[in-house]
C-alpha cells in the first residue's frame, strides 16, 4: 500500500463521519487533514451508547466544514483517486441520506436524531446558503 504523503488526497473517517480531504500534516500516530467533500454525516446521539435515546447527553453532530482541518488517526486514513465532489453538494446529498435513512426507522433514536438533525440542517442553511 502506497505510503500517504503531505498534499495526497485522501478519504477519512472522523467520529461517525467519512470526509474527502487533503493531507496538510503529519502528527503522531494521526494526519491533518483538510476538508474537502463530505461521503457520510456523522450519526446523532451518543457515540458510547448507539441507539440509545436516555442518555446524559444526545450529542448533535455537524459534519467538518469546508477547508476544516482535523486530526485523523492514520488508520481511518486511506488513500483517495478520484473527482472530489463540490462541498456543499456534497454535504446536501450526505445530510439527505442519513434523514431517509431515519425516516425510515421508527424507533425512538431515529426520532430523536430527525429532531437534532433539524437545528443542525439550519445551522447548515445559514452557514452555507444551502436549500434542502
Amino acid at each position: 500500500m502506497k505510503n500517504i504523503q503531505i498534499g495526497d488526497y485522501v478519504t477519512a473517517f472522523y467520529k461517525t463521519g467519512k470526509y474527502i480531504g487533503e493531507v496538510t500534516g503529519e502528527r503522531p500516530g494521526a494526519y491533518v487533514v483538510k476538508i474537502l467533500s463530505v461521503l457520510k454525516h456523522p450519526r446523532q446521539g451518543d457515540l458510547h451508547n448507539p441507539q440509545e435515546v436516555d442518555v446524559p447527553l444526545f450529542h448533535e453532530r455537524k459534519a467538518l466544514a469546508h477547508r476544516e482541518q482535523a486530526n485523523m488517526p492514520k488508520k481511518m486514513v486511506k488513500p483517495f483517486d478520484g473527482d472530489i465532489p463540490d462541498y456543499n453538494e456534497s454535504l446536501v446529498a450526505a445530510y439527505l441520506s442519513l434523514k431517509n435513512e431515519l425516516e425510515a426507522d421508527s424507533s425512538p433514536h431515529a426520532q430523536k436524531s430527525l429532531e437534532t438533525l433539524q437545528s443542525v440542517q439550519r445551522e447548515y442553511e445559514l452557514m452555507y446558503s444551502l436549500t434542502f
